[in-house]
């Protein structure tokens, strides 16, 4: 599969006292690349929640390998699969001058508004690649 790129420039606002990024901004950073992909696939997660289903993220690794600063640009690379009909994983890296700097492997679920889990939709697991 190829990689979906999503660009991110780092702002004030994303780094702690010492002008680096908040380590947590990282998560956010990816987070903005996922909903890139879902929305871009044509999923209306708005359409979902009236069905009453929602995706949760279940699980991030995640590893700090760099750091990045005010003005960097970032380049947030991710490839996806259906590991299950009821798991959607996300393979995600930063990259700063084409270093890799952080790389996360995300989890997503879907579950109901009260918490309790459902299979991925027919129509996502159609998307994805999982029957």
């Amino acid at each position: 599969m190829t990689p979906h790129t999503y660009n991110v420039t780092v702002f004030y606002e994303d780094t702690d006292m010492a002008g680096i990024v908040y380590y947590a901004n990282y998560l956010r950073f990816i987070e903005r690349a996922r909903s890139t992909i879902v929305e871009e696939m044509g999923i209306d997660q708005l359409a979902m929640r009236a069905e009453d289903i929602v995706f949760a993220i279940s699980r991030v690794e995640a590893d700090y390998k760099g750091s990045a600063r005010l003005g960097d640009q970032l380049f947030i690379e991710t490839t996806h699969e259906a590991a299950s009909a009821v798991r959607w994983v996300f393979n995600q890296t930063v990259k700063r001058d084409g270093v890799v700097i952080f790389a996360a492997k995300v989890t997503a679920v879907c579950m109901t508004t009260s918490g309790k889990p459902v299979r991925l939709p027919a129509e996502v697991r159609a998307l994805i690649g999982k029957s």
